[in-house]
């Protein structure tokens, strides 16, 4: 038996192009759903019949991250933030420091960086920002590089 914690991110008519934006910098490729695709034509408003209704990018290092679009019609929330007022972040972590820095500077592009990709004080290489879409994304490499 397995179970695994994906991310789950929730756009407003962007899911698309974040998942196709995504597997630019991780790789894989995008399976995703439409509202229409996902027989929920019905309950969704005619120009939302094309949003993502699911997303999913599986990646070759196994990082799975999950996606919708928020229809309006049906009352969808605030991209970035739970309906209860909490905001969450992504974070990757380990110990290959080539790839976390490959995924740095392809997920920061047109993003804002908050903390930059440097040496802690705790000895690992670490930074925040937030990406094009408005998602906090951190990213700590246990393998400090200076």
């Amino acid at each position: 038996m397995s179970i695994t914690l994906n991310p789950y991110l929730t756009f407003h008519g962007q899911a698309r192009e974040a998942l196709e934006f995504y597997a630019s910098v991780f790789g894989g490729e995008p399976t995703t759903m439409t509202f229409a695709e996902g027989g929920m034509g019905g309950q969704v408003a005619d120009d939302e019949q094309g949003l993502l209704m699911h997303g999913q990018l599986v990646t070759p290092l196994g990082l799975t991250i999950m996606c919708a679009d928020a229809a309006p019609s049906m009352g969808g929330g605030q991209a970035g933030s739970s309906s209860s007022g909490g905001d969450a972040s992504v974070s990757l972590s380990g110990d290959d420091a080539d790839t976390l820095a490959k995924y740095w500077d392809g997920l920061v592009v047109g993003g804002t960086v908050t903390v930059p990709f440097e040496v802690a004080p705790w000895g690992d290489r670490f930074g925040m920002f937030t990406d094009r879409f408005g998602f906090a994304w951190l990213i700590n490499s246990s393998a400090a590089v200076a």
